[in-house]
């Protein structure tokens, strides 16, 4: 008797376990926003050598004021400047015999007017910058278009899990659960030529920003409904 009660007992309770288990289809959906970029931030570097690292770091200090002083006079927001690495190697040359020092300043600048650049890369190699480390694109309204890119990513999956229900001859019911699994901002390549020269032709368009895809992927899970 008391084998059979056990055993009814638990027969309830799996079946009453089992009405609770809410049916439910969850899916993953996407969302992109094509944008044309409107900001770029360019890292630039001012690298001297030479045989007495006193002499080769008041150098390398002189040329990256020049530096700085142009960008100022050009009216570039200091807070659109910063200093992003400051090097002092000590180098031995096993050819001469001779130890040499490089003195190394890296300094990224944005522009939010893209039809600066050209104008702006000009008189930056004039001034003493010897190299280009790359370039980085951005848009002044990213915010608005990473949200644009979760509502899209909300509806396509919101579409898709109807699809499903379709096939089964179902319909979804309100959204469980939402799990954002993150904003994505491939970067695109760009197209960019430097002359190391004293001077740079200022009407050659020497940068092509191209486009960037904004994408958000966030899984929802909804309930289904007979």
């Amino acid at each position: 008797m008391r084998t059979i009660l056990i055993l009814a007992i638990t027969a309830m309770t799996t079946l009453a376990h089992a009405q609770q288990i809410e049916p439910t289809v969850g899916v993953t959906g996407e969302g992109k926003v094509i944008v044309v970029p409107d900001e770029v931030t360019i890292s630039l570097g001012v690298q001297t050598q030479g045989k007495d690292a006193a002499a080769v770091k008041s150098e390398n200090d002189k040329a990256v004021d020049k530096v700085l002083d142009f960008l100022l006079k050009k009216n570039i927001p200091q807070n659109q400047v910063q200093t992003e690495y400051v090097s002092l190697n000590k180098n031995y040359d096993y050819n001469t015999k001779v130890y040499n020092y490089n003195a190394s300043q890296t300094i990224s600048v944005k522009l939010k007017d893209l039809s600066k650049y050209d104008e702006i890369m000009s008189g930056l190699v004039a001034s003493g910058i010897n190299s280009i480390n790359g370039v980085n694109f951005g848009s002044s309204k990213m915010d608005t278009y990473e949200a644009e890119a979760r509502k899209k990513a909300v509806a396509n999956a919101k579409m898709k899990a109807q699809e499903y229900a379709g096939v089964l001859g179902q319909k979804i019911g309100k959204a469980v659960l939402i799990a954002e699994q993150g904003t994505n901002t491939p970067q695109p390549q760009p197209m960019y030529k430097m002359a190391m020269s004293e001077s740079m032709d200022s009407s050659q368009r020497t940068l092509a920003p191209g486009e960037m895809t904004i994408s958000s992927k966030i899984q929802i899970t909804f309930q289904l409904i007979d």
